[in-house]
């Protein structure tokens, strides 16, 4: 039977202070709309053009970082431990991935973007074949693979501290590797807010986009014109909605909604697809793909420092697309980061980059391709079958208001239907977005005690008010482009926050490399002590490795070895460690769930030494159970299921059986695990980086929930 999720405290200095300064700058821009409005004007003015090669070249560096790990030897690490196996099926996986790259912004912009660089891109002249040809294919771009790096770069850094080194699921976690124990502290807490108060403007962004979007096409069924009093009422419902999924628990019919709403999208974007011009549509989509990747690497680090085409220039084209959706997705990388990291449990770092980076942009590409291409055929006409141009429609196209999708949707068949159904897929993302965003900021601002703990619920409903407040008043300086104006402002801090995450993940990477060359360097010594040791090539020693190989043990025998070896050869290393001067845990256990086998259930046992700031060291004998194999029913086995004898370090299952070693070799295994750990501080304190905190007893006092005794789970 499931369980409710863990309910956290607030984390009090971080919601004061991030809800504070919202608070408070919503109420200057409400009581000063002229200031407020003329300060954000300067600030992004300024922002986008002397810091715009900055944000297009962390861009960039993030997609090569996300890239190297990805196809490096780092790349097999897990997001959780070494023995951690996926909670989800590829294709459930690859589906929630899916869902992850529709909104209603994405309904918004892949009609405007293409309509407006037809007119205004970068690089062609207004309406030529070539403007015609790159429209979708930037706005493919700036919905493409250097967003989703920044989200691929997130969900490493929650999935790797929070699921593989056993700490608290927040952003002060990723930072531990750069500053300690401070993270925890009044560093910690900086870096808490300045993720507060992105994610914050990153969701207003989106639901602002979404306000206008959906009070346009309230408009064209049923004649309400748009205003501040229809975005006041779309907010008022997107609070609702929290407060209902909080306070009743319809939280899982809300995400059912959710899954429901990508299909009516898919089953809106084939409708365009089948009854548009078909032909054209999918030919002009095949271009696309193959323009964007082969156009990939020099758009990452376009600034256009040598195009002087008035045309576009004097529209700040790059400032208020390229510039603007970087920071944007800034605004959203840690919010999205987090849902990645929580649904990728068990994936190699290889699996999660890849799939991150290809499968919602897929959807994404055929999206705006689809979409966007259907507004460039209709503004340009086709002379082969003589239909005319469009001006008209272009116009309303370039709407910033997004009034241009409605009216591309009114010339397919079936209008009114097409248009309400376009209607409730964007109040069901924009819903499920309010939802999703005040849950994200009560995790944010309070303290997590597990992957699966969530902040109180009037917390929740807290932040979906402020959420609410900050939107409207955004909306009413100066419409969406305030919103843009102040995504992009926010983005500085939010940019440097994404640097120190890279740091922090590489420096965790390369504890992870040391750990694969230390089981290098001392491998052969190591074999050679315990064949020594062990009694050497001995006559009949093979025979008895085979015969260990042909069994299947029991739970009986697991625990008659447990009792009679294991634990005596880790309780003797324990005392001679402890007698040396070091500072021991050993615990004797059981494994949960096998009372019913063994009165006492089956027994483990668990090995800490300390090494004060340094990641500790840890050897678990851990019995799990396995189904006999296949290839085995014809060996001498009468049980479906059998054991083996596990050992587990910090970051999970070292993945071989000790059960049949004797006493001595079992210490000579410790021992050989032992140096190797020895071998990894010294890399590390070669190197002089803060350790990932591996060692429970060296995690900050105030996160003794997460202290871990015993990883095998």
């Amino acid at each position: 039977m499931a369980t409710a999720p863990a309910v956290s405290k607030v984390n009090w200095p971080v919601f004061g202070i991030s809800a504070t300064l919202i608070v408070t700058f919503t109420l200057w821009a409400a009581f000063s709309p002229a200031t407020a409005e003329a300060t954000l004007g300067t600030a992004f003015d300024w922002l986008s053009g002397n810091l715009g090669w900055y944000f297009i070249l962390t861009a960039a560096i993030i997609v090569v970082f996300v890239l190297i790990i990805a196809f490096t030897r780092v790349g097999r690490t897990k997001l959780g431990p070494d023995h951690s196996k996926p909670r989800f099926s590829l294709f459930t996986w690859a589906s929630m991935l899916f869902a992850a790259g529709i909104g209603v912004d994405l309904m918004f912009f892949a009609v405007i973007g293409p309509a407006t660089n037809l007119r205004l891109g970068p690089g062609a002249g207004p309406e030529t074949l070539q403007a015609a040809e790159e429209a979708a294919i930037w706005t493919m771009f700036h919905y493409g693979i250097p967003g989703w790096a920044m989200y691929a770069l997130t969900g490493i850094a929650f999935g790797l501290f929070a699921y593989r080194y056993h700490l608290p699921l927040s952003i002060r976690s990723a930072l531990y590797p750069i500053i300690g124990k401070r993270a925890q502290g009044p560093a910690g807490d900086t870096v808490q807010i300045a993720a507060v108060l992105g994610t914050i403007f990153g969701i207003a962004t989106s639901l602002g986009i979404g306000v206008v979007f959906l009070s346009y096409g309230l408009d064209y069924l049923f004649d309400i014109p748009p205003g501040t009093g229809v975005q006041a009422g779309l907010i008022v419902l997107a609070a609702v909605v929290v407060t209902i999924s909080t306070v009743s628990g319809v939280e899982k019919g809300i995400r059912r909604l959710s899954e429901l709403n990508v299909l009516m999208a898919i089953a809106l974007m084939l409708y365009v697809l089948i009854s548009g011009d078909t032909v054209r549509l999918l030919n002009a989509l095949v271009k696309n793909v193959g323009d964007f990747f082969a156009l990939l690497p020099g758009m990452m680090t376009e600034t256009f420092a040598f195009d002087t085409s008035e045309e576009w220039v004097d529209e700040a084209w790059v400032e208020w697309w390229t510039i603007f959706f970087w920071t944007w997705w800034m605004a959203w990388a840690l919010f999205v980061g987090l849902f990645l990291a929580r649904i990728s449990r068990g994936r190699t770092l290889r699996q999660f980059i890849i799939g991150v980076l290809l499968v919602p942009f897929a959807f994404n590409a055929l999206w705006i391709s689809i979409f966007g291409n259907a507004t460039i055929m209709r503004i340009m006409g086709h002379e082969a079958g003589d239909v005319p141009g469009d001006a008209a429609f272009a116009e309303m196209a370039e709407d910033p208001d997004g009034a241009g999708y409605f009216s591309l949707m009114a010339e397919f068949p079936g209008a009114t239907f097409i248009i309400g159904l376009s209607v409730l897929v964007g109040l069901l993302f924009y819903a499920t977005s309010a939802d999703s965003g005040a849950l994200v900021l009560a995790n944010f601002t309070s303290k997590t005690e597990n992957a699966n703990s969530d902040g109180p619920s009037w917390l929740r409903i807290v932040w979906s008010i402020i959420i609410g407040a900050l939107t409207l008043v955004m909306l009413m300086l100066n419409g969406i482009d305030s919103l843009q104006m102040a995504a992009v402002i926010i983005g500085v801090p939010l940019s440097l926050v994404l640097y120190l995450l890279m740091v922090s993940v590489w420096r965790a990477l390369r504890q992870e490399k040391y750990n694969a060359d230390s089981m290098e360097a001392t491998l052969p010594s190591a074999l050679s002590e315990r064949i020594a040791e062990a009694g050497g090539t001995s006559p009949g020693r093979w025979r008895r490795r085979l015969a260990r190989h042909m069994h299947y043990p029991s739970g009986k025998e697991i625990s008659e070895y447990m009792e009679n070896t294991a634990m005596p050869a880790v309780e003797e290393v324990a005392a001679e460690l402890e007698k040396q001067g070091a500072t021991v845990y050993c615990e004797r256990g059981t494994v949960p769930e096998t009372e019913a086998e063994i009165d006492g259930g089956i027994p483990q046992i668990d090995l800490h030494v300390d090494f004060g700031d340094q990641a500790m060291f840890k050897y678990q004998a851990y019995p799990i159970e396995y189904s006999v194999p296949n290839f085995a029913l014809r060996l001498n086995t009468s049980e479906e299921t059998y054991y083996r004898v596990e050992v587990f370090s910090a970051t999970g299952s070292a993945g071989y059986d000790v059960y049949g070693y004797s006493k001595e070799q079992l210490i000579c295994d410790i021992l050989d695990a032992y140096e190797r750990h020895l071998v990894v501080l010294r890399m590390n304190d070669d190197d002089g980086a803060a350790p990932v905190p591996l060692n429970p007893d060296s995690i900050p006092d105030d996160w003794d929930h997460v202290r871990t005794r015993g990883t095998s789970e």
